[in-house]
């Protein structure tokens, strides 16, 4: 999704693959998986759909990874622009993941509030944790899923992007 919403901003100066950067900010949440191997329960505020998965996260990581980038865009604005895309692309993996069926739900509030929030629509199965499970009947079961409940809605969200740019820029010659 992170890549997908790209064509809503294309702001001027970004890095040539900024596509690339918004998808790599959307999967980052999920590293919180690594907790697991430190003892880390996943209802914990840094276990699995914990703090990684909130806004507020996702606000600074746009902010710092958009920093990051300041010498390609002197104007604040353009810094600003790119920092909301990145915002609402990593943001884009905690509100899909409150649509799956299953896990605990997501801190998206968190530090302030741990709650775990599910949406009120859940169509997309829940994903095993760990490379090996996706080579199993189950694994291709989810990415077939996700595929219909994610991937599609993306492209769909990608393609408007893209005819939305190109109708304002028509408009305005």
């Amino acid at each position: 999704m992170g890549a997908a919403l790209w064509p809503w901003f294309q702001v001027e100066n970004a890095p040539k693959r900024a596509w690339l950067i918004g998808a790599a900010v959307a999967v980052i949440p999920d590293l919180d998986v690594i907790g697991f191997r430190f003892g880390i329960a996943y209802g914990d505020l840094l276990g699995h759909r914990g703090l990684t998965h909130s806004l507020l996260v996702a606000v600074a990581a746009g902010a710092v990874v958009a920093f990051a980038c300041r010498g390609r865009m002197p104007d604040a604005s353009q810094r600003i622009a790119f920092a909301a895309y990145l915002a609402l692309a990593m943001a884009s993996h905690g509100l899909l993941d409150t649509m799956t069926s299953g896990g605990l739900g997501v801190a998206l509030l968190a530090p302030f509030d741990n709650a775990r929030y599910f949406g009120p629509w859940r169509p997309i199965e829940v994903s095993p944790i760990g490379i090996r499970p996706f080579f199993t009947a189950r694994g291709l079961s989810v990415l077939a899923n996700e595929a219909g409940w994610v991937g599609l809605p993306a492209l769909l969200i990608a393609l408007a992007g893209v005819f939305a740019r190109r109708s304002r820029h028509l408009t305005s010659r």
